[in-house]
Parts: structure tokens; sequence; C-alpha cells
């Protein structure tokens, strides 16, 4: 039973998965269907955490929004999440950046590694 759910899942995994980590800055290019319109929206944050493995790996996205954060987890390996750009990587010592929800201002954001 087991071997038969691998292979079902092995078949969903996307063929590319783009390289990121927890602390980076991403742009997630997620589609978006309105009535019988499609449309790609951008979401742009700080990954806060990745979590889980193979099909079910999801990801959290936290951005501020008019000065309210907005936090949103997609599963990587989902067909409405079209692309993930990096845009800087983040210096963090840390597999979950939970830490950031209670901070505001410049103590808010992260280091970019330097390489």
């Amino acid at each position: 039973m087991n071997e038969i759910i691998k292979n079902i899942e092995a078949e969903q995994l996307k063929a590319e998965v783009p390289q990121f980590n927890v602390g980076d800055t991403v742009r997630v290019h997620a589609l978006i269907k309105e009535g019988n319109r499609e449309r790609i929206q951008i979401f742009e944050g700080t990954v806060l955490k990745r979590q889980g493995g193979s099909t079910r790996e999801t990801f959290t996205v936290r951005k501020t929004s008019n000065g309210i954060g907005v936090e949103k987890t997609w599963p990587l390996h989902s067909p409405h999440v079209k692309t993930v750009e990096v845009i800087r990587r983040g210096k963090v010592r840390r597999a979950k950046l939970n830490y950031l929800r209670d901070r505001v201002g410049k103590s808010a954001k992260v280091k970019e590694r330097v390489k």
C-alpha cells in the first residue's frame, strides 16, 4: 500500500523546484481564478518556514501590507504556484522565523547573506 502511494505522489512532483531557504525574500507568482478568468498575482515577502516533504511540502511567506502583516502558505508542488523567484538571500540561524511576527520596523528585517 505504501509503495502505491509513493508512486502516485511521484507523478505529482514538479520537475524543477526553486532553490530557496528560510529568511530569503521571494516573489511568488500564484495563479488566481476569478469566475471564468485566470490571472497571475505576485506575492513578495520573507520566507518564514518550510515544512513537510515530498508532495506535501509547504512554505510560508510574510509581508507587510499597509502596516499589517500578511502571511500566506503555499504547497510547493501545487499547480497554482507558477514560479518562485529569489530576490535576496537571508542570513538566519533558525529553521522557523516566528519571532518576526512580534517585530516592527528595522528589527523585523533579515540581514542579507554575502557570499
